[in-house]
């Protein structure tokens, strides 16, 4: 799969960036934090790759499509090349998201505060459930899913979160772009069908567990 980015908002031709690249990008972040954190002034792409067992040629064409680039012998401005990532990959623009299914995992969601700091910030959730309707979790109140819509025109909210049972996830997508919703989080295992121009990113819990266990499976029988 490929997707559609740049590197700073605004600033340069929209160019094609592999879904590959935009996970190890997050993956190279948290590293250089914990550098900046260790007051480490330049980083290198070999150092990053020592660091992660990884190839520090993918790791320089990764860092590559963000627009920054190094000093020979010396490597990359560390403070630059965070920020650099950051305004790439979005973190530094935080957008609105309205969240729908207030069950376990929507709930463990809202109470991720950590979201801010990676540009979202779920203002609002819903769910068609009345029993759960007017309730607070994590200090939002839970409103009715027929008001996801208008809501989201007036308050011009970018991204959805799905994490609703599979049978209704559809509906809700359908309600996510009526109001204006451009960016699907889909959390529901199923596939839903969006028009031209909304992104969707699944995430498979059900099929990530299966293989985590089928390895664990596979490496039981080579001992």
């Amino acid at each position: 799969m490929r997707v559609v980015t740049n590197s700073m908002e605004g600033s340069k031709p929209l160019r094609p960036t592999s879904e590959a690249t935009l996970r190890r990008l997050p993956v190279y972040h948290h590293l250089l934090q914990k550098r900046l954190v260790a007051g480490v002034k330049t980083i290198s792409c070999s150092q990053i790759a020592e660091e992660l067992g990884c190839d520090a040629t993918q790791i320089r064409k990764d860092l590559a499509v963000t627009g920054i680039k190094g000093r020979p012998k010396v490597g990359y401005d560390l403070a630059a090349l965070i920020l650099s990532v950051e305004a790439f990959l979005g973190w530094s623009r935080v957008r609105k998201a309205f969240l729908a299914g207030t069950g376990h995992l929507g709930s463990a969601l809202l109470g991720y505060s950590r979201f801010n700091q990676y540009g979202l910030d779920i203002v609002a959730a819903f769910d068609r459930d009345p029993d759960r309707v007017g309730t607070k979790v994590h200090g939002r109140e839970v409103l009715p899913i027929n008001k996801l819509a208008g809501l989201a025109k007036r308050m011009r909210v970018e991204v959805g979160i799905i994490t609703v049972p599979a049978p209704v996830a559809q509906d809700v997508a359908n309600s996510m772009v009526e109001g204006g919703i451009r960016a699907i989080w889909n959390f529901a295992p199923t596939k839903i069908n969006v028009p031209a121009g909304v992104i969707v990113q699944n995430e498979d819990l059900y099929s990530s567990l299966g293989v985590l266990l089928q390895k664990l499976s596979a490496a039981h029988r080579l001992r």
